[in-house]
């Protein structure tokens, strides 16, 4: 005789499901684009009536500046820890470079270059661009900070530094077209060259210390 016992179906609080669709939307732009974000795509991702997508995010502008933001901060977060109890700050540096001008760069990068074209129209997006460029620097320019102080770097101001290493990645991303790890060496490497001029390192310190080949002399 069958069960007349349903299961219990659980029910996500507000807070999670609008996580989860910050989420979703998050993973669209990386892939996608975020011109590809609408109600109805997240809806169809997360298999669900676009009513719902709605409900939380009523206006789409809002949540394209929230999928840019997520996705550029836990980038973020894996390129360059808050907290940072092993390694050295030359160490977390190259693992930075490493992972900032590699292949697997290339979709955030790519969304880089979309939101700050999109910002121009949209000013949610423009606001949480602003936002994300300051964490990034902010977060950069730390590491140098505590490179200075361990004497390890060398610099009057960690913060144009970071700004300098920011604008030639970011500048490598869109003359590339985010495409950087087909590039020759002598241009892939150019962020870590000028980070190492900037810093007073030896040239090649930074690619020796995250494993990788220097640029050839």
């Amino acid at each position: 005789m069958p069960s007349s016992v349903q299961r219990k179906r659980i029910r996500k609080s507000p807070a999670d499901r609008r996580a989860e669709i910050v989420e979703a939307a998050a993973a669209v732009a990386l892939t996608e684009g975020l011109e590809c974000l609408t109600l109805r795509r997240i809806a169809e991702q997360l298999a669900v009536r676009p009513g719902l997508i709605s409900h939380y995010f009523p206006a789409v502008e809002d949540l394209v500046a929230e999928a840019f933001g997520s996705a550029a901060g836990s980038e973020l977060d894996r390129l360059i820890p808050a907290e940072r109890p092993d390694g050295t700050p030359t160490e977390h540096l190259a693992r930075f470079f490493a992972h900032a001008t590699g292949e697997a760069y290339d979709n955030i990068s790519r969304l880089w270059i979309n939101a700050r074209h999109l910002r121009r129209y949209r000013p949610v997006l423009r606001d949480r661009v602003g936002v994300q460029e300051t964490a990034w620097r902010e977060r950069l320019a730390d590491l140098l900070r505590a490179g200075v102080e361990r004497g390890e770097f060398r610099t009057d101001d960690p913060d144009v530094t970071a700004m300098q290493i920011l604008v030639v990645i970011d500048g490598l991303g869109a003359y590339t077209g985010a495409d950087i790890g087909n590039c020759p060496p002598e241009v892939t490497l150019m962020a870590v060259t000028t980070a190492e001029r900037e810093l007073g390192l030896a040239s090649g310190t930074l690619t020796r210390a995250a494993g990788r080949p220097t640029t050839p002399n």
